[in-house]
């Protein structure tokens, strides 16, 4: 397969997030690599996905699993070497597959060389690179700031006797985007990568960028507005409205300076908005006016509590209310959040009503690996556990390593078929066996070949992709909408266990979608028993 040129390829697209440490591990040592990821690529483009997302794979301490990085440019030794990358990029594209890899531009690890030079004192060339500030007369930080890891956002440097902003780990300081400087380098590494054949970034944090360059306090936030999809409840970030330390005007003209660089290879940018009270607002102000980023995802849908049709409803009434030409990028589950078919307690018919659901929508999609075999998330024991953040909160939060196990190809396989090694980095649980691909691939019925089935219906119908969506309500727990464009379909599903009947709006329907369960529709209306869906073409 031949890939079109095509500047807006990423509109309507469905996104496959690879966490590379888990998908699969090429040399027998237990991680997973670039060259286990060219080997799966079949896979994905055989369940219909138009692009893959690879999380950070740079040369990187692994404190926070190459969220860290030590150095843009390079691939860890741990996942291979550039040609390793260069591989994985034509054989994706021999399959129809672009490419978008993961940026991590708000920090740098502690051991970039960026800021070895920049701790050194207050005079050097790179000395403005990153957040300092000094002490507060008392030599306590200079604000209240909040680390998500947990603590202050500040640290202690004997060296320049002065504190660095961290708003993760603090071996993850924050680089100074006021200093252009820190702009044109990260624009540069941008450039890089887009030389190599990347088709585009998935942007970590993209709204922690600014801070405010006075360092103003956060103010406290009222018990009953708070929110836990960011950090988890046991974390006192949760108590500040985060008005200074991300969020900051400034970042809009960054971003259209990244859209420059993106466009003469016409490649494309989503952006993680880690915002708990605002994230559809930041979402829409991003990717309105065709400018800034083309996508941005929220994390509306990454909730604890299970989405329900007036949840869906209330989401897209605030995007209308934002920009009328806000494009988000929907996903139920990724690498930071329990599983969806675990947080919102799914069965398997209530996952596959989430799944057409999803595929209808107006947006992109991203899925998580292993999502489509409808894994529940893992059961680890502390002694399991390597995510900090994990560790730190245990046992009320038990961390992010649950939806990072290695995915599961085979049965029969110590782990999974995912290595051959000993022991893998974080166990395959037993519960995931039965759920390989081996498994499900063929079997009617099954959560794998729904998802390509649901993946081809999109396909095949361009107006979910891009056409307009109007008439959106919620009735009890069915969720309903139009999606016109060179066509009119009508979709309706029901997202709980009450059997409901829906009237279809005027004019002639037919019934379609019986692969994905659609039901029949008959004398202008259609009855939805728990979990049922309803698809529709206007004659």
């Amino acid at each position: 397969m031949t890939l079109t040129k095509d500047e807006n390829w990423w509109r309507g697209a469905v996104i496959y997030q690879i966490y590379p440490r888990s998908y699969q591990d090429s040399n027998a040592d237990g991680i997973g690599d670039l060259a286990g990821i060219v080997q799966r690529l079949p896979h994905i483009a055989g369940l219909g996905a138009d692009a893959i997302w690879l999380s950070p794979f740079f040369t990187s301490p692994m404190k926070d699993f190459g969220y860290d990085v030590a150095d843009y440019c390079d691939v860890d030794p741990m996942f291979g070497t550039l040609a390793d990358f260069e591989t994985l990029v034509t054989t994706a594209h021999a399959l129809g597959l672009r490419v978008m890899i993961d940026l991590v531009l708000s920090h740098t690890s502690d051991a970039h060389p960026w800021f070895k030079e920049s701790r050194v004192d207050r005079s050097n060339p790179k000395a403005d690179w990153y957040v300092w500030a000094d002490p507060s007369p008392d030599g306590t930080p200079p604000n209240n700031w909040l680390s998500i890891f947990g603590g202050p956002a500040w640290h202690w440097d004997s060296r320049r006797q002065q504190y660095y902003l961290h708003n993760f780990l603090t071996s993850q300081p924050d680089l100074n985007f006021h200093e252009p400087a820190v702009q044109e380098a990260l624009l540069d590494v941008a450039r890089f990568w887009l030389k190599l054949g990347v088709d585009g970034f998935r942007l970590d944090t993209i709204n922690f960028y600014f801070a405010d360059k006075y360092l103003r306090a956060n103010p406290p936030l009222p018990k009953e507005l708070r929110n836990d999809s960011i950090a988890p409840a046991v974390n006192p970030y949760n108590h500040q409205l985060h008005l200074f330390d991300k969020n900051q005007p400034e970042n809009l003209e960054f971003l259209k300076k990244f859209r420059d660089v993106l466009r003469p290879y016409g490649a494309a940018a989503v952006g993680e908005v880690g915002d708990a009270q605002r994230g559809l607002e930041i979402m829409a102000e991003y990717t309105s006016g065709g400018d800034k980023v083309q996508m941005c995802y929220p994390f509306e849908m990454l909730q604890p509590a299970r989405l329900t049709a007036q949840g869906v409803a209330q989401i897209f009434t605030r995007m209308g209310r934002a920009a009328p030409d806000a494009w988000p990028c929907w996903s139920y589950s990724n690498h930071d959040t329990v599983r969806h078919i675990t947080r919102w307690h799914l069965s398997d018919a209530g996952a596959k009503a989430y799944t057409a659901l999803l595929i209808a929508l107006r947006g992109s999609i991203c899925l998580y690996q292993g999502e489509e075999l409808g894994l529940p998330e893992a059961e680890l024991s502390f002694e399991d556990l390597q995510d900090p953040y994990g560790i730190e909160f245990w046992p009320e939060f038990k961390g992010r390593d649950g939806c990072r196990t290695p995915m599961v190809w085979q049965r029969d396989n110590l782990h999974g078929g995912f290595s051959t090694a000993a022991k893998a980095w974080l166990p395959v649980t037993a519960p995931h066996l039965p759920l390989a691909v081996s498994e499900q691939a063929g079997e009617a019925g099954s959560m794998l070949e729904f998802y390509r089935a649901a993946l081809a219906f999109r396909r095949a119908h361009p107006v979910l992709r891009d056409g307009s969506m109007e008439g959106l309500q919620a009735e009890g727990d069915v969720v309903q909408f139009l999606r016109r464009g060179d066509e009119v379909l009508f979709c309706a599903v029901n997202l709980g266990e009450t059997c409901i009947t829906v009237t279809l709006p005027e004019g002639s329907w037919q019934g379609i979608g019986a692969e994905l369960g659609g039901q029949p529709v008959t004398g202008g209306t259609v009855t939805l028993d728990a979990w049922q869906i309803c698809l529709a073409r206007r004659a």
